[in-house]
């Protein structure tokens, strides 16, 4: 079931959302949605990185560099 919702824009970010929509044929509601969806997959990740640090450094693992040299 999908619903509606409303938001307000600053015109700059309307005028650049309405550009956007126009150069790649899609509707502002796509776009929205998809915004939303990366906002929120991003709000998850940082989630669960927050919770698994604690069991990465007790690993040894600190750095984004410690995870590849780990996995090869």
């Amino acid at each position: 079931m999908r619903e509606s919702i409303s938001i307000s824009l600053p015109e700059d970010l309307k005028a650049e959302l309405d550009e956007a929509v126009r150069a790649e044929g899609v509707s502002r509601s796509d776009v929205v949605r998809e915004a939303v969806r990366e906002y929120l997959f991003i709000r998850r990740f940082r989630a669960l990185r927050q919770e698994l640090i604690p069991y990465a450094e007790a690993a040894g693992v600190f750095t984004d560099e410690d995870v590849f040299r780990a996995t090869r």
